[in-house]
């Protein structure tokens, strides 16, 4: 029997190989992820985090889960939030990007914080566990997003409310679309690639993340899929012309 494929980047690969492969890119990215972060968004990726906090709604004492946490940066702003008669348990694959994230988060003196290795695909939590779950530029590195969809859904309490963010597709209402459509392209395939080889010292890593963006569902797409993992109330709002969206959903 064929072994199912999937993409990783513009590439094909066995299903089994992904996560492993996306692992392997974080791994390498971890020590200057923040500080690439800020020069290949030029500092806007902080205000799209601070924007998509707004549509979690968070209280203090909220129970939440932020996937695919990384250095910490919404995990940050989510312990901010709930206080301290509430928890952010901080989850990603990677476990040196945990490890970041966790010498970060404690010099901000940011006690309330939990840190576990765990993959999207198959959470280990119980069911109906969280207020509200974050997730910020990691869905489209899951190999199986309908699944984490999914397994989202079942560790989010009736009524809590889930909050995705994520690189989507363009959608030419910015004034001068086609010229900037253009400059997305050279910045995205030429000049992040290099920006990765001289800051941190990793071509190939920011090559597949110009490439694992393109290839992720657009905004209705995956509008349709929170829907069908069980999402009510969903929608979704463009940031710069539809390069980034903020998706949302009611459990």
């Amino acid at each position: 029997m064929t072994e199912q494929k999937t993409h990783f980047g513009f590439q094909e690969v066995p299903l089994s190989e992904k996560t492993e492969k996306v692992s392997a890119v974080f791994r390498s990215v971890s020590s200057r992820y923040d500080i690439m972060n800020d020069f290949m968004s030029f500092g806007l990726h902080r205000l799209w985090k601070q924007i998509a906090l707004q549509y979690t709604e968070i209280r203090a004492g909220d129970v939440v889960l932020d996937l695919a946490g990384g250095t910490g940066d919404i995990t940050a702003l989510l312990a901010e939030k709930t206080g301290s008669l509430g928890r952010v348990m901080l989850a990603d694959l990677t476990y040196p990007m945990i490890e970041v994230g966790r010498q970060k988060l404690l010099d901000k003196g940011l006690l309330n914080i939990d840190y576990i290795q765990a993959n999207a695909e198959t959470l280990p939590f119980k069911s109906n566990t969280f207020d509200k779950i974050t997730m910020g530029f990691g869905l489209r590195n899951v190999a199986q997003k309908d699944k984490a969809l999914a397994d989202m859904a079942r560790v989010l309490k009736p009524g809590g409310k889930i909050v995705i963010l994520e690189f989507s597709k363009p959608t030419n209402t910015l004034p001068f679309s086609g010229l900037f459509n253009k400059a997305y392209d050279l910045y995205s395939f030429h000049i992040l690639p290099k920006m990765g080889e001289l800051i941190a010292q990793d071509r190939d890593s920011y090559q597949y993340l110009a490439e694992s963006i393109r290839m992720h569902p657009g905004q209705a797409e995956l509008l349709t899929m929170m829907n069908d993992a069980g999402f009510a109330q969903t929608g979704y709002q463009n940031l710069l012309g539809g390069v980034v969206a903020i998706h949302y959903g009611t459990k």
